[in-house]
């Protein structure tokens, strides 16, 4: 088990506020405005679509998709999307509101290991803000690298473990400002880019892009940035046989 109890508890208590954008989730909702436009223009790119283009015929997997923010946008767009979660409660949330705005995503409850069935494989696999939550970082990025078909994407977020994130992810945000419930994080569970990238390597497939994300908390305002110290997200590829990537090269090397 990847997973550690006490995370899923919290999360099946805050799993009735998901889709509450003034809620405990505001910033998640605000991120995820952002993250979306970004996977988007990303996966055109890769997979040679016109910009705005159906998303037809691609296979996402969702990992860790708490109430669905980013598994519903997506599916809306045209994918297949699988979404994945340990927490009931999030999964239920998910459920409910899929089913009331009529939007077609295949939820499951579980442990990606039970959830996924033998040899599935997907075009795109998500893993964002979920690392920080497991027991056991290099096995669960491992899982997800395997899912990834050839010539796929990996997308990976979390928060890099450094001081600067202590402040601003866990001081700032939880205890001072409280845009985020107290014990949302844990500083010791949060990953460096280097030890992110290590297992997804080891599974053969090659990093393209890393990118910082700032979070204005007192205007609810989310940027890309070159700076990686706090959040930030990492794009992978697993090449077709015999071919390179089909996208650019590493957008920044600060891998503090």
């Amino acid at each position: 088990m990847t997973v550690i109890a006490s995370e899923i508890e919290r999360f099946d208590r805050l799993s009735a506020t998901w889709w509450n954008r003034r809620g405990p989730m505001r910033a998640l909702h605000v991120v995820n405005t952002l993250r979306l436009r970004y996977i988007e223009d990303r996966i055109e790119r890769h997979f040679g679509l016109a910009r705005g283009a159906p998303l037809k015929g691609l296979r996402i997997l969702d990992l860790g998709c708490g109430g669905g923010l980013l598994s519903e946008p997506l599916a809306r767009l045209g994918a297949s999307v699988v979404g994945i979660d340990a927490s009931m409660g999030n999964i239920a949330a998910a459920r409910l509101h899929a089913g009331r705005g009529n939007v077609s995503v295949e939820y499951r409850i579980g442990e990606p290991e039970a959830a996924l069935r033998n040899e599935e494989r997907f075009d795109v696999v998500l893993a964002l803000e979920v690392v920080e939550h497991v027991s056991d970082v290099d096995a669960f990025v491992a899982t997800a690298a395997r899912c990834v078909a050839p010539g796929g994407m990996l997308f990976a977020s979390t928060i890099n473990r450094t001081w600067k994130s202590f402040l601003l992810a866990i001081v700032g945000a939880e205890y001072v400002l409280r845009v985020l419930p107290r014990g949302t994080h844990q500083w010791q569970r949060f990953v460096r880019p280097a030890a992110l990238a290590a297992p997804v390597r080891r599974a053969g497939m090659v990093q393209t892009d890393l990118i910082g994300m700032r979070y204005l908390p007192l205007l609810h305002h989310a940027s890309w940035t070159p700076d990686t110290q706090v959040n930030y997200l990492s794009v992978f590829i697993r090449e077709l046989p015999d071919r390179s990537p089909r996208t650019g090269t590493l957008e920044t090397k600060d891998h503090r």
